[in-house]
């Protein structure tokens, strides 16, 4: 199943799919929590001291979006993290210091706002971002914010021009195309993201109900009926899951994540001409799966084939350079060749390129690993687990 996360010069178009048709709530228990678009940018007690104490312009310090940026990123204060395990609300990045560029595009807002600055959303237009937990592919955007010149600021001295406020990798700075998001747009991306991340649990309730929400904030965003179709896919609600990966398809013909989730789901209900006449037209449209050079390099690596492995994994990050597994796994292969300065080289890529802290330590342990083992001199472990 592919789920797509929030992970433009104007507003998108609204196409609504009939969203109370998509819903069957008596599948599912009633929610156990708060689901609010007021709690997105809700201001907590601590942010509200933090504001008191620390963003109080000075006597030379007119534009407060200045004082904002230095304040929470480039000095440091807060030692804000990049962390894409969680999707948080303002209040939570705060307290966590940590968040993904959602979260984190949230934080900025939510003092913007006391702050008496206008906001400002974008989706970026970058290359294809994918990832992988549990069988379920994730295809992540990227957003920033920018902020607007302050009421009673006369412009003048570099005030009268928008502060866009990016959280990319500085590699990743440059011209990219843009879209801008109405605010209800990055509600409904911050639930759809929360209800992809409730994927793993057991039941699903909570995972249905960040998607209702989801598309309930803003009908016309198309990743929140596609979740809403993966939960009733795993929930087992396999017609209502064909239901919205349908309507999904009437709206966007070549909406290659939908079709493909479509794909599985005719398969289990034995429709089987449905299921190969649909992959068929996937593919003209998306020839390989986003993971089809990885997969092939774990199967190779699996046969102990360790230069397929290398060449295929390779091919992998030609596709997506940021893929932190298959620069993992790349090192793995040059280790397995005996070439541990290469290997070395890749795994430090995949700490760098890493979103999720779990993988991070992870990728540390291994990196730690090889060295000690290089400089004892030591031959290369055969047994290698079959991680994806």
């Amino acid at each position: 199943m592919s789920v797509m996360l929030a992970g433009c010069a104007s507003e998108p178009v609204v196409r609504q799919p009939g969203p109370d048709s998509m819903f069957s709530d008596q599948l599912f228990a009633a929610p156990s929590e708060r689901i609010s678009a007021e709690d997105l940018f809700a201001m907590s007690p601590e942010m509200r001291q933090y504001l008191a104490v620390e963003l109080v312009p000075g006597p030379e310090q007119d534009d407060v979006r200045n004082m904002l940026y230095q304040k929470l990123y480039a000095e440091g204060q807060l030692k804000l993290e990049y962390d894409a395990t969680m999707t948080r609300n303002a209040a939570q990045a705060f307290a966590a210091k940590s968040g993904n560029c959602l979260s984190l595009v949230v934080l900025t807002a939510a003092f913007a706002k006391e702050l008496g600055v206008p906001v400002r959303f974008q989706t970026v237009y970058l290359d294809e971002d994918w990832s992988r937990r549990d069988g379920i592919e994730f295809f992540t955007t990227h957003v920033n914010v920018t902020l607007g010149v302050q009421a009673g600021i006369e412009k003048g001295g570099g005030q009268g021009t928008d502060l866009t406020i990016d959280f990319l990798p500085p590699k990743d700075f440059g011209h990219h195309r843009t879209r801008r998001l109405a605010e209800n747009t990055v509600v409904a991306m911050y639930m759809n993201n929360r209800a992809a991340e409730s994927l793993r649990e057991k039941p699903l309730d909570r995972a249905y109900w960040w998607a209702r929400a989801a598309i309930s904030q803003d009908p016309g965003y198309m990743p929140g009926y596609n979740t809403l179709g993966i939960v009733y896919k795993l929930h087992g609600n396999l017609r209502e899951a064909q239901r919205v990966f349908e309507r999904i398809l009437e709206l966007e013909p070549e909406n290659a994540i939908a079709m493909g989730n479509l794909v599985m789901v005719f398969n289990e209900l034995g429709m089987t001409a449905q299921a190969e006449a649909l992959a068929g037209r996937l593919k003209a449209i998306r020839p390989h799966s986003p993971f089809f050079y990885f997969d092939q390099g774990m199967e190779a690596m699996n046969q102990q084939d360790f230069v397929a492995a290398r060449d295929l994994f390779a091919r992998q990050i030609q596709r997506d350079d940021s893929n932190s597994q298959a620069h993992f796994w790349l090192g793995r292969a040059y280790e397995q060749l005996g070439e541990t300065k290469n290997a070395a080289k890749e795994i430090s890529i995949a700490i760098d390129t890493s979103t999720m802290g779990a993988d991070r330590k992870l990728y540390v342990a291994e990196l730690a690993r090889l060295n000690a083992a290089a400089r004892r001199g030591a031959v290369p472990s055969r047994a290698l687990p079959a991680v994806r």
